[in-house]
C-alpha cells in the first residue's frame, strides 16, 4: 500500500513541479559549469547502493563527502546552491527514485556511500530494512543539525511508528519546514 501511495504522490509531485524544475535546472547549467545533476552513490533499503540524483549545488571540483565535514562548504557552492538547498529545490530530481522504487516519500535520508558509523548505526538498529526517504521522522527533527547518535535515534523511532497518518504528520511538517528554511546549515 504505502509503495502504491509513494508513486502516486511521486507522479503528481513530478506533474506539479515539472515547470520550475526545467526553470532552475536552466539556472543551475547558465550560472555555472559542470552537469545539471549530480548522482551520489547511496544506501538503500538492505544497504544495497544506488544512484541519487539532485540538482547540482556545489562546484564539480567539489570533494565528494557529506557537507557538514567540508571545512568551509560556502566556498565550493555554485552562485544558486544556497538558494536551491535552503528552499530543498535540489532534492526534486529524488522523485525519480521513488517512482523507481529506491526511495519511498518518508523514510530515513539515504546515507552516503562513505558514512559509515550512519550506515552501521542504522544496520545494528534494523532501520535497513525499510527504503530511504525524500523526508522523514529526523529531518522534521532537526535536519543538517543533528548528531549521527539523535539522527538513527530519530530513526528507529519513525520504523517504530511508521504508518499512513504518521507519514502525513511527517509531510506536512516538511512542507513548514521547507516553507520557514528550517535546520538547513549549509
Amino acid at each position: 500500500m504505502k509503495r502504491i501511495l509513494d508513486f502516486c504522490m511521486a507522479l503528481l509531485a513530478a506533474m506539479l513541479f515539472l515547470l520550475p524544475l526545467l526553470v532552475v535546472s536552466l539556472l543551475v547549467k547558465l550560472t555555472s559549469k559542470g552537469p545539471v545533476l549530480y548522482w551520489s552513490n547511496r544506501v538503500g533499503r538492505d544497504n544495497a547502493l544506488f544512484s541519487m540524483p539532485k540538482l547540482r549545488t556545489m562546484q564539480v571540483e567539489t570533494p565528494v563527502v557529506a557537507t557538514h565535514l567540508l571545512q568551509d562548504p560556502d566556498q565550493f557552492l555554485t552562485p544558486i546552491g544556497g538558494f536551491l538547498r535552503k528552499s530543498s529545490l535540489d532534492e526534486l530530481p529524488q522523485l525519480w527514485c521513488i517512482l523507481r522504487g529506491d526511495m519511498s516519500v518518508v523514510g530515513p535520508r539515504p546515507a552516503l556511500f562513505n558514512q559509515h558509523n550512519l550506515i552501521s548505526m542504522r544496520t545494528e538498529q534494523g532501520v535497513h530494512k525499510i527504503r530511504p526517504g525524500l523526508t522523514g521522522w529526523a529531518q522534521v527533527n532537526g535536519r543538517d543539525e543533528l548528531p549521527i547518535p539523535e539522527k538513527v535515534k530519530l530513526d528507529v523511532d519513525y520504523v517504530k511508528r511508521q504508518s499512513l497518518v504518521f507519514d502525513m504528520k511527517v509531510i506536512l511538517l516538511t512542507i513548514l519546514k521547507v516553507v520557514r528554511r528550517d535546520g538547513v546549515t549549509h
